[in-house]
């Protein structure tokens, strides 16, 4: 089990409490099926992605980016046990859709950079670590049915 301070609990739910998720989602996926091309390959039905711009303005890329957002929600409202609250994502994740666990970094690392944009100034080294922390918990929890 992973232990929290008061200052990261409280730090990731107000990260997630003011987020914009229409907005964050979207760049954040964008910016990973840009930056990692070969990530690409899972969204093959997602309709144009040959550029930048196409995948930037491609709809399904968006709401997908929507969802996966949506999808952190269950982990920040079950910072206690993240790794079971995800037990079925990283089942269909490993087993049907066959993900390479390594995007979820990737995907984590442009979320990262996503959110320190938005935040600016109030992206401190402190905040930071938090929200790294958070991102380390799921990107395990998702990559578990591949151990």
């Amino acid at each position: 089990m992973v232990e929290w301070t008061d200052f990261e609990r409280s730090t990731i739910e107000s990260i997630f409490a003011k987020m914009d998720y229409e907005d964050v989602g979207p760049a954040a996926l964008s910016r990973c099926l840009v930056v990692y091309p070969w990530t690409q390959r899972y969204f093959g039905n997602f309709g144009n992605l040959y550029n930048a711009a196409a995948i930037m303005s491609n709809k399904m890329v968006a709401q997908h980016g929507i969802t996966v957002l949506h999808g952190m929600d269950r982990a920040v409202k079950n910072m206690d046990n993240i790794k079971a609250t995800y037990a079925e994502l990283s089942v269909l994740h490993s087993e049907k859709l066959h993900v390479d666990p390594d995007n979820f970094k990737l995907l984590g690392d442009c979320l990262t950079i996503v959110i320190a944009a938005r935040m600016g100034t109030a992206f401190t080294a402190e905040v930071q670590a938090a929200f790294q922390k958070f991102l380390a918990i799921v990107i395990s929890s998702l990559g578990r049915q591949y151990h």
